[in-house]
């Protein structure tokens, strides 16, 4: 699977009702760096209901000029949930299904 063509599938909760789109991906470092890289692992995507845009990297902790910018892509990414990946039950074509208990996180969009 590459991750790219997953931006801006829909994402549909068990009943197939509308969440929003793909947005962002988040992962883990589960060791220290080696030599090259550290190894990463996928914990879930981002689900945004407005745009499967990027955050620019304005979701990180401190992240705050240029002001006008960050302050648009936090009105914009607003109401931005995090699902781990073991809450999907499908990946399809077009398509992202969400178990049906499954739970929304904090994006960690600075509010």
């Amino acid at each position: 699977m590459i991750l790219a063509d997953m931006l801006g599938r829909e994402v549909v909760d068990s009943n197939g009702d509308r969440l929003g789109e793909v947005s962002d991906f988040r992962f883990a470092l589960d060791s220290a760096p080696t030599q090259l890289l550290s190894q990463a692992r996928l914990v879930g995507i981002i689900v945004s209901p407005r745009t499967a845009s990027s955050f620019l990297g304005f979701e990180r902790q401190g992240m705050t000029q240029p002001w006008p910018v960050a302050q648009l892509l936090r009105w914009w990414h607003r109401g931005s949930f995090l699902v781990l990946w073991e809450d999907i039950a499908v990946m399809g074509a077009s398509e992202v299904v969400l178990r049906p208990d499954f739970v929304p996180y904090e994006s960690g969009l600075p509010r």
